[in-house]
């Protein structure tokens, strides 16, 4: 049996920031979900993305690329990248295998808007 709906991504905006709800694991079949979402908030415009995960999330490696795939995008958009709600595990490997020089981790979605806002003051 495939669990292919492993994952549920939703987008939504708040104070400017695109953000893309991610509930569910993120792994080989999230691929397409994930950037359809993405390419999604890209084609409105979205200057923020903020990636919003929950805390028990599960993300294999298959995952980690996707995300990485993502990186290299908001980097060719001239787009800024955070993360939130990441366990400690997985903020761990976030900055193991270097996505952490490319996204913000931020513990919630409201720290995350907060250093946003930070962006747009500078």
């Amino acid at each position: 049996m495939m669990l292919e709906d492993e994952l549920t991504v939703s987008t939504r905006e708040r104070e400017s920031v695109a953000i893309i709800d991610l509930v569910g694991d993120v792994t080989t079949f999230a691929e397409e979900k994930i950037n359809s979402a993405y390419r999604e908030v890209t084609s409105k415009g979205a200057r923020f993305v903020l990636l919003n995960f929950r805390q028990n999330d599960y993300i294999n490696s298959a995952g980690i690329a996707i995300l990485i795939g993502i990186v290299t995008e908001v980097n060719r958009n001239s787009q800024k990248l955070a993360v939130s709600g990441l366990s400690q595990h997985f903020q761990k490997i976030f900055r193991m295998v270097g996505l952490a020089q490319y996204a913000e981790i931020y513990q919630s979605e409201d720290d995350a808007l907060v250093g946003f806002r930070r962006l747009t003051a500078a």
